[in-house]
């Protein structure tokens, strides 16, 4: 029988089948508990510091205890080495015939009814020559393709146009009433994850699907013995996402989309149908033209300032009844009808409960607009209560695990937030010499950040730094127009003619990610994207900047509510919940320079706040352990021995 102490000791199992594997006690520890926690079908949070080898600890516990086991993470890249790299990898050291799944969300498969629908479609918005020739290799994938995944079709680009007509939505999709109902490749997808031993998934489908029952998923839920969340610190703001309610002009514009092909195919002699899809086309356009700002989110009283959103509003409701009428007269003659006067029919639900107080009392009503579309949300003002109920539908063992869950081992922000106050909490640090590896630099004669130059001063604070550093940086912002700032800045300094610089958005993360990893001397400037989940190992990152304490914008309609929420208790919001949201996040920022025991790098963090608040203390107390220095020239006798 298979031991956890011997499976993980310095000749064990794993040091035999896995090159430059280490024993580590901090993950033989973990591993322990978590097998403990599952035979016990019981609730474990669980903080393991970078390079505690936390993946291969799950797995272990959860193959030897067996049974049926849903692993869900932070991205699909992380959902993608799961299930092609680290459980093969587990599976062939222990010798355990367990089969995996790999189930993502249904717009990451091609549909076939969307599919035929844009072939046969010669009016299609997005016709040009890419289009046509991407929809003419999807074609052939989907002929070949045992899966449908999209990921295994290289040649299309993840972000081209072309993929929203031939993948299915929750509300496009047509479910058994689809001609293409039996070759179905989400459904072949959910077959092969109601066989699987172990399901890896990602936290949006997870709520999506589970908690929403919204995709069959919840079929999985009841036959599983063990739920692992891993990267667990994403989950409070994916619940709140998915516990609410929202209601997009940019899903009123699929519709449309959609009913006008259905109504072509199916409806060519009933006029009143197309005149109707484009009356509420232009009333959803209309809508989003009443709120000037782009990229922002609006609380209702200052959605309210703009008054013509409220008659656009109405507008939108009268159009939007005026077309559910006319597609329940029509909608007997096909499915795709049918599927539009549900969707048509739901959508005006949920802008009629978003308009009501009564029925929104628990919830936050805000609205986020993007650049071509405006989304409205109703926010639950706390999701534990939701979560917990999910959680006691039956007995089984829930593992939150990721680096970054506690503020100085203190997990009471995290357990509060997710509804986890019984559960039992674990820390581990992390294996590296931080003392010797890195040191943390708060610069001396700075500005408070909400100082107009303070920006301006982070970057001539940070220009002997990168010199010292030879480039080999990221500079992590966090916003999107400090991080263009500061962009510009470097980019017309004259002492950085010689670092490559690279900015988010100019590609793909990953793309980027290879660029830097290959130049060795460059400094990428990224914002959310590059705080976490990105693994950068070696000397190509050797100085991680970041501009400011990433406290939340207090301006935030969800955030200010949930403060005023807590303030009105009697709390305190700041200590109870802007605090510890700051401190995991930057713990996540900073956590992305240590990323091996042979690394050696620099943290600076630009915020005189770290050394003159009380908080302060706090903050720099919960990052690992690393020594602190206010001395540039120290900084620069640390890269000359580099």
């Amino acid at each position: 029988m298979l031991d956890i102490d011997s499976i993980f000791s310095s000749d064990g199992i794993l040091s035999n089948h896995i090159k430059g594997y280490r024993a580590r006690s901090q993950q033989l520890e973990m591993a322990q508990t978590i097998a403990a926690t599952i035979t016990k079908n019981q609730v474990l949070v669980a903080e393991a510091g970078t390079g505690t080898g936390k993946t291969f600890a799950y797995l272990v516990s959860a193959l030897l205890a067996g049974g049926k086991v849903i692993i869900s993470t932070g991205t699909k890249t992380l959902q993608d080495q799961l299930f092609n790299r680290d459980i093969p990898t587990v599976r062939a050291a222990l010798k355990i015939p367990v089969t995996i799944a790999l189930l993502k969300g249904r717009a990451n498969y091609i549909c076939h009814y969307h599919l035929e629908r844009s072939l046969q479609d010669t009016q299609l918005s997005f016709v040009n020559r890419d289009e046509i020739q991407y929809l003419q290799k999807i074609e052939r994938y989907a002929n070949i393709s045992n899966s449908g995944d999209k990921s295994g079709l290289n040649e299309v680009p993840e972000t081209a146009a072309i993929w929203q007509h031939v993948t299915s939505t929750r509300d496009n999709c047509l479910g058994s009433e689809c001609p293409s109902y039996k070759k179905c490749f989400v459904m072949e997808a959910r077959k092969q994850a109601l066989a699987a031993d172990i399901v890896v998934v990602n936290h949006h489908l997870f709520f999506a699907d589970v908690m929403l029952r919204d995709e069959g998923l919840s079929e999985l839920l009841p036959a599983c013995n063990t739920v692992i969340f891993d990267e667990a610190h994403q989950l409070p703001e994916t619940a709140s996402l998915f516990f609410g309610e929202s209601i997009s002009t940019g899903q009123l514009l699929d519709l449309v989309r959609d009913a006008r092909v259905e109504a072509i195919h199916a409806a060519g002699d009933f006029v009143p149908l197309p005149e109707a899809i484009a009356a509420m086309e232009k009333a959803a356009r209309d809508l989003r033209l009443t709120i000037t700002e782009d990229n922002t989110r609006l609380s209702l009283s200052a959605i309210n300032q703009h008054s013509d959103f409220n008659v656009a509003l109405d507008k939108l409701l009268e159009q939007l009844l005026a077309l559910v009428k006319q597609l329940e007269s029509q909608s007997e003659r096909s499915e795709g009808l049918e599927n539009c006067r549900q969707r048509a029919t739901n959508h005006l639900y949920l802008i009629q409960r978003w308009r009501s107080e009564t029925e929104m009392r628990d919830h936050v009503r805000w609205i986020e607009v993007y650049h071509h579309a405006l989304q409205l949300n109703a926010t639950p003002l706390s999701i534990a209560e939701i979560f917990q109920k999910q959680m006691m539908t039956s007995p089984r063992a829930w593992i939150f695990t990721s680096a970054t869950l506690s503020v100085k081992k203190d997990f009471s922000h995290y357990n509060n937030e997710m509804g986890l106050n019984t559960a039992q909490t674990a820390c581990w640090d992390s294996p590296f010499d931080f003392s010797a590896q890195a040191l943390l630099y708060v610069p001396i004669g700075l500005p408070e950040p909400h100082h107009k130059n303070y920006i301006d001063q982070v970057v001539q604070s940070a220009l002997p730094v990168l010199r010292a550093s030879r480039g080999r940086a990221f500079f992590l912002c966090t916003s999107l127009r400090a991080m263009q700032r500061i962009y510009e800045l470097l980019q017309n300094s004259d002492d950085f003619s010689s670092f490559p610089l690279l900015l988010q958005g100019q590609g793909s993360r990953s793309y980027l990610l290879e660029r830097f990893r290959k130049l060795d001397n460059a400094i990428l400037v990224g914002s959310q994207s590059f705080w976490e989940g990105v693994d950068v190992r070696g000397e190509a990152l050797s100085l991680v900047i970041i501009d400011k304490l990433p406290f939340a914008p207090p301006d935030d309609p969800v955030l200010s509510a949930r403060i005023d929420k807590i303030n009105n208790e009697g709390g305190n919001a700041f200590m109870q919940y802007q605090l510890p949201r700051a401190v995991i996040n930057l713990k996540q920022g900073a956590g992305r320079l240590i990323r091996d025991e042979t690394d050696r790098g620099v943290l600076m963090i630009c915020d005189p706040r770290l050394t003159t608040k009380a908080y302060g203390r706090q903050i720099w107390q919960s990052l690992p352990p690393m020594k602190r220095t206010r001395d540039l020239a120290e900084v620069e006798r640390f890269f000359c021995t580099d």
